[in-house]
Formats: structure tokens, sequence, C-alpha cells
């Protein structure tokens, strides 16, 4: 296997402008923007990882033309006559490392890597409130309902278990920087688990909608910051680091102007 250089880049939709809330700087760190080039992390004749974008969807919407990460990569591995194949997804308005697969036998391989919940996958996450256990697992029951996941109790036999275990980064005055582990994989977990917690993530308008007068930041506060899998074909740990994007990063560094306590 070989790691081509980390500033690979494949160019993608630009912003759309009419949406755009710019500061005085004339940039605008809230809005959950196109980046005009997408990272490539990792690649090889077997996989590629990608740095997703918030505000980029990772897997095409069925009879919309709308870019996707896949939409978008399979355009550029075509010119190498190759093909992207889809292993797992991220949320559309998170952030962070999201990985593919370029042969059909090599995506069976990974799948089945997730099925059975053995790749690494850690996220950070903003929430709300100070959380007053430092680090725990959390352990909730969800049944999906349209896009959304309805807590229910382990007696609901339609309910799928959802577990993931955490610990706190930095303490601010009203908000905690945590770094999430998923044990399971369902749809919007992280979101709907601390929801659960009472620790709603900032900025998420889709499960709190007042989070969308959120001034610090325009999106889902979630980044994929740490994948690790076994190659598919040497058999040997490939770990991959991702890090958090700009309007996160000013999130924290704002947050932490407000009052952090402990860091």
């Amino acid at each position: 296997m070989k790691k081509p250089k980390r500033k690979a880049r494949i160019r993608t939709a630009q912003p759309d402008r009419a949406s755009a809330r710019r500061g005085s700087t004339g940039e605008d760190r809230r809005r959950p923007r196109f980046s005009r080039e997408l990272s490539v992390l990792y690649e090889d004749d077997a996989v590629i990882v990608i740095d997703k974008p918030a505000g980029l969807l990772a897997v095409p919407i069925k009879g919309s033309e709308t870019p996707s990460a896949w939409s978008l990569l399979s355009a550029r591995l075509e010119l190498k006559k190759q093909r992207a194949f889809i292993v797992h997804r991220i949320d559309r308005y998170s952030s962070g490392a999201l990985l593919f697969a370029k042969t059909a036998p090599d995506r069976a391989a990974l799948v089945r890597q997730f099925l059975g919940h053995k790749p690494l996958r850690r996220y950070l996450a903003a929430v709300r409130g100070r959380l007053r256990v430092e680090a725990g697992t959390l352990v909730h029951y969800f049944r999906r309902q349209g896009m959304f996941q309805q807590l229910r109790t382990a007696r609901d036999p339609q309910a799928a278990q959802a577990e993931l275990r955490y610990s706190v980064e930095r303490l601010f005055a009203d908000a905690s920087l945590v770094r999430v582990e998923l044990v399971t994989g369902l749809q919007n977990q992280i979101r709907a688990q601390f929801l659960a917690l009472g620790h709603p993530v900032i900025g998420d308008r889709k499960y709190r909608p007042s989070e969308a007068s959120e001034p610090l930041i325009a999106r889902v506060a979630l980044h994929a910051a740490h994948l690790q899998f076994v190659h598919p074909r040497s058999g040997k740990s490939v770990s991959i680091e991702c890090k958090p994007p700009a309007d996160f990063q000013h999130l924290v560094r704002e947050l932490g102007r407000s009052g952090r306590t402990r860091g």
C-alpha cells in the first residue's frame, strides 16, 4: 500500500452566495458552506478516505442533482478507471473522515466490519451545558420515524439499541466539548443520545429548532475526527486523523472566551 500526499484535492461545488452571511472580515465562519476543494486523507488501490465538509451530502438523494461526496469522488476516480463504493455515511451537516472502497469485494469486506461495529469511530461534539460526569457510556433505545430517531425503551420490540462512550475534553461556562466513540452506528445517534441526556449538540436545528439562532456556528457542531479500520487486503490497521474545520474551531475558541473553566 502507499499513501499519497495529504494535500490531494477534489474540486467541489461552490457555496450559495445568496444565503451567505459574512462578518466584517468578509469570512463567514458560521455558515456550513461547500469547500471548493475536498481533501483526500488516505488513498491506495482498495480504499480512499476523504475529509467531507459540512453541507455536502455523503451520498446522493434519489431524484436530486445536488452534489454529494460520492458523486464528486466518482467523477474523479473515473478518470483513473476506478470506482467509488459507499461503505458508511456521515450526516450532511457533520464534517470529517468518510471512507469509500474502490471495488465491490473491498466494499463487502469493509461493510462486514461496520456491521460488526469493529471500526473505531471518534467524533468531537460541542454540547449544551456542563456534563457532570467526565467520562461514561450512554445506552438508549430509539425507533426511527421518518428522518428522526424517537426515544423509546428496551421493551419496545421495534426499538434499536444505541450505545456510545464519551469523555469530556473541555468545559466552558455553559457548554462542553466531548470526544465520542461510537459503539453502535444508528443514524443521528450522537445527536439523539446527547439530546436524551439533556445536552443537545450545539447548532443541531434538526432535533432542536431553537438552535437555528446560535450565533457562533450555523450547523450541527459534530466532526468525525478519527477513523480506524482493518485494510480489506493487507489485514493491517489503518488509522486516520481529521482536523476540525474552521467553523468548528471558531466555535470552540469563542466558547473558551465566554468563560472556559477547565481545559
